[in-house]
């Protein structure tokens, strides 16, 4: 018989129920009311619980501290850091002088282009003529050649001035005696 009260003060009947049965649906309302104003609180609560053992189960399992596998990824992203540095120097560097390349076979490509044109120009007799007449002072059979010289036209003389005249065929320390001695 007393089986028989357990079961139907657990299934909520009448008959057994305890003193503390009693005052629980008095309290009911009250933890519901916690439940449901801390329910966010509640599972971020699980949630932040469940994120450290999994944590403290990945350093269980690696057999580190957290400082230790700090250390670990700083050496890790470091290697990285280094095993990106050559290649991208060498990158950076080959793509520099492409660019150069290119400039510079922009400019031999203009100059090509001039040349062709001087060829052009130099493929006509006339002007054959008249560049030889200018460069050579080339002058046909029986032309008088007339050659003009103006004042700024002449050379001065390759005399050096009076303060610094060497005596050739003399060695470099005859040159300093005379400058020396002033004779």
């Amino acid at each position: 018989m007393a089986d028989r009260g357990r079961t139907r003060g657990r299934r909520g009947g009448g008959g057994g129920a305890s003193r503390a049965n009693r005052s629980a649906p008095a309290r009911r309302p009250e933890a519901a009311r916690r439940r449901t104003g801390d329910a966010e609180t509640t599972r971020a609560r699980l949630r932040r619980g469940l994120a450290a053992k999994r944590a403290s189960g990945a350093a269980k399992v690696l057999g580190m501290s957290t400082t230790r596998r700090a250390a670990v990824v700083a050496i890790v992203v470091c290697a990285l850091a280094f095993t990106i540095a050559v290649p991208l120097r060498t990158y950076l560097s080959q793509r520099t002088e492409v660019r150069e390349q290119q400039a510079q076979q922009a400019q031999l490509q203009q100059e090509v282009a001039q040349l062709q044109g001087r060829k052009a120009e130099l493929s006509d007799p006339a002007q054959i003529e008249a560049e030889a007449r200018r460069r050579l002072r080339y002058v046909k059979p029986g032309e008088t050649p007339y050659i003009v010289q103006l004042p700024e036209d002449k050379a001065p003389d390759a005399a050096p001035p009076a303060g610094q005249q060497q005596v050739a065929g003399s060695s470099w320390y005859e040159n300093l005696w005379s400058q020396v001695s002033g004779g």
